[in-house]
């Protein structure tokens, strides 16, 4: 990157190479795959489609710009000490790629091994990390039950005082934890995908989907219709309503999800530090800020306001954390749209209308996923069959009444 813009600076020609398709690129009128929405997910589904299956007549579309939803407003965090069989097998894959996604799409996106403690303030919290660690390390995920004097060698920070609301007993240390910077990735799969033909269409909106005899054939935008072979949805936050264009009831509520990031400070903290009791996580990251998130909204809502409800839970919760941050500054705070499926899993594969596939219902994991998911749903597409390890998230699961309950598993309990 430093020789790039190097580069770049001493040239006589500007502006450099696009990165991406140019703003007022026309629509074809037909594609063989339109992806709707350019978040990390869509990005990365074409990626994958055109590096490892040829499919390059590809248009992604966007009402806003390459992600600029929910890929702009998580939190970053990647981890695989799920609850279920399925999502720990799911996640590990998507550690794993994350390991070496730099150097895969030859663009830095800042990840950083810093391992994730988890806290229990209560017996039954014990339980369920005991049972978590086991089913992980079953399955090759790192995730250990540690005490307090663990904890304290983890995050010499953290307050275990016993004369607080609720006080740390224990702890689910997952070593795998990590962060990535979540804009470098969406950009990352972005750029690989345009250096393979895929087109990204920014401002795009799609205003409908058209469906002849329950076959997906067209797409109509706010810059007119384009025909496609077949089309994906990838849009947190509004995935219900993109599905009932194509007359798809999804089982999903959508809800806000805060967060706030503090002023800068010197390197004190190194792992993701989670408490689901006191609804609250934090990190800091490489610039010394503490980010701070929490649970979803109490209610449903297509909004991504931030409350000062909110922020007084928040800051309350990581004061008695971390009381040396009583007088930290709050530099900014944010919202996401949060996709709920009943039992916490997202819904990925195919849709009862054919050639339409479903990339949804992410709620709080979809940034963690973001490479996996690609390259599953890319070989869904291109082959027809549904790669055994996202067949547990089939819509179809719901109505055969067998959901993989991630309920449990969350970091900050919704």
């Amino acid at each position: 990157m430093p020789f790039g813009l190097l580069k770049f600076g001493l040239s006589k020609v500007h502006p450099g190479r696009h990165q991406f398709t140019p703003s007022g690129t026309d629509l074809k009128k037909r594609y063989d795959v339109i992806i709707i929405g350019a978040g990390g997910h869509g990005t990365s589904i074409a990626y994958y489609l055109a590096k490892f299956h040829g499919i390059s007549n590809i248009a992604v579309l966007d009402q806003g710009y390459i992600g600029g939803g929910n890929t702009a407003r998580n939190t970053a965090v990647i981890r695989s000490n799920y609850l279920t069989e399925e999502s720990v097998a799911f996640y590990r894959e998507s550690v794993s790629l994350y390991q070496d996604l730099s150097n895969e799409l030859g663009f830095n996106v800042m990840t950083e091994n810093r391992g994730q403690l988890t806290l229990a303030h209560n017996d039954a919290a014990i339980r369920n990390f005991r049972w978590r660690a086991e089913v992980n390390q079953h399955l090759g995920v790192r995730s250990e039950l540690v005490d307090r004097q663990t904890i304290q060698e983890i995050a010499g920070g953290l307050n275990l005082s016993e004369e607080v609301r609720y006080p740390i007993i224990g702890g689910l240390w997952h070593a795998d934890g990590a962060t990535a910077r979540h804009d470098a990735v969406a950009w990352a799969f972005a750029k690989g995908a345009c250096e393979r033909g895929v087109e990204i269409h920014q401002l795009t909106d799609v205003r409908g989907i058209e469906v002849n005899r329950g076959k997906v054939t067209a797409v109509r935008t706010n810059r007119g219709r384009v025909e496609c072979g077949c089309a994906v949805q990838a849009v947190a936050g509004s995935s219900s309503k993109v599905a009932m264009q194509a007359n798809i009831r999804l089982p999903i509520h959508t809800y806000p999800l805060q967060a706030m990031v503090t002023q800068a400070y010197k390197p004190s903290l190194l792992p993701h530090i989670s408490s689901p009791q006191l609804h609250v996580y934090t990190h800091q990251t490489s610039r010394g800020e503490f980010v701070i998130g929490g649970g979803s909204d109490p209610y449903p809502l297509y909004n991504t306001r931030a409350t000062l409800e909110q922020k007084e839970s928040l800051a309350s919760a990581i004061i008695e954390l971390f009381p040396h941050l009583a007088q930290a500054r709050i530099l900014r705070q944010w919202a996401g749209i949060t996709d709920m499926t009943p039992d916490y899993s997202p819904i990925m594969g195919l849709s009862p209308v054919e050639n339409y596939f479903l990339d949804a219902g992410w709620g709080t994991w979809g940034f963690k996923a973001t490479p996996i998911c690609g390259k599953s749903m890319s070989e869904l597409i291109a082959t027809g069959r549904v790669p055994d390890l996202i067949r547990p998230f089939e819509l179809e699961r719901f109505y055969r009444f067998q959901q993989v309950n991630e309920a449990g598993a969350t970091a900050a309990s919704h």
